[in-house]
């Protein structure tokens, strides 16, 4: 097998779910990719279950692997809102619905916490968004599923170790969005890998330039991927990588980079 074709097999590649329902999907399943299905308000709302189908079960024929990336948008698991927190438990709830057809390896959320906003009420932040992680994270695991805790806007590991601990026993893994760090984090890249490292179990890949989250393609920006590929050499297996290109354009960039960038990894 060609190093192109390693490379695409090894990958899942980030999508809305109505770009792929609308446009993508036949060039995606024409070239073997494997999509990470973005599930947001207007996909839970707007397409039927018989829509959602036609676009999912050709990637199972295919025998390619699905992952989904949940809503997040105005969304807060922690929030002292109630009424937000509903409204939250809904959209993953819609999303529970959907897993025995999507039949995804893993489920990325956002964790959602931001130091700025929630600072004063951290502890309480805490504790309401640890309950409904457990609740996400445990009814994914009896789908045969996994959670998937992503970074964002949180500055450091620390902030996110606390539901890594507590939700092992639902295999709840961490999702370390390595262009998010290098924006949003305010500790050293080294720092979220040693603190984290034993719960990673899936990486988004994008670059930018440190100022903020523009998603360009893998070698376009300012981000040194090394750590990354000196970090996985040490694992005895590959976790989910994921691309998240903006435009088509970026895709074949970041398969370009990724494929010199791994070009010592033997992926599996």
């Amino acid at each position: 097998m060609d190093m192109d074709r390693k490379i695409i097999d090894a990958v899942q590649v980030n999508i809305p779910f109505r770009m792929l329902y609308e446009t993508y999907s036949d060039l995606f399943i024409k070239i073997g990719l494997n999509p990470e299905i973005g599930l947001d308000a207007d996909a839970l709302e707007n397409f039927s279950v018989s829509e959602i189908k036609e676009v999912v079960l050709p990637f199972h024929r295919n025998k390619r692997s699905i992952t989904v990336h949940g809503p997040f948008l105005d969304l807060s698991p922690g929030s002292p809102d109630p009424g937000i927190r509903k409204i939250t438990r809904y959209r993953f709830e819609q999303v529970l619905k959907l897993v025995p057809l999507f039949k995804p390896k893993s489920v990325v959320c956002h964790l959602g916490y931001e130091e700025d906003r929630y600072g004063y009420l951290k502890e309480s932040w805490f504790e309401q968004s640890m309950e409904m992680w457990r609740w996400f994270g445990e009814e994914l695991q009896k789908a045969g599923s996994t959670l998937m805790l992503e970074n964002v806007y949180e500055q450091s590991p620390d902030e996110m170790l606390p539901f890594f601990k507590r939700l092992r026993q639902y295999r709840v893994g961490f999702c370390l969005d390595v262009g998010h760090q290098a924006v949003f984090g305010r500790t050293p890249f080294s720092s979220w890998l040693n603190v984290l490292g034993t719960y990673l179990g899936q990486i988004h890949l994008h670059d930018n330039h440190g100022e903020k989250d523009e998603h360009l393609p893998m070698g376009k920006g300012g981000i040194d991927f090394s750590p990354v590929t000196d970090f996985l050499r040490k694992e005895k297996s590959l976790p989910i990588i994921t691309l998240e290109p903006h435009e088509e354009k970026d895709l074949w960039l970041s398969l370009a980079y990724l494929k010199d960038l791994f070009s010592q990894l033997e992926t599996k």
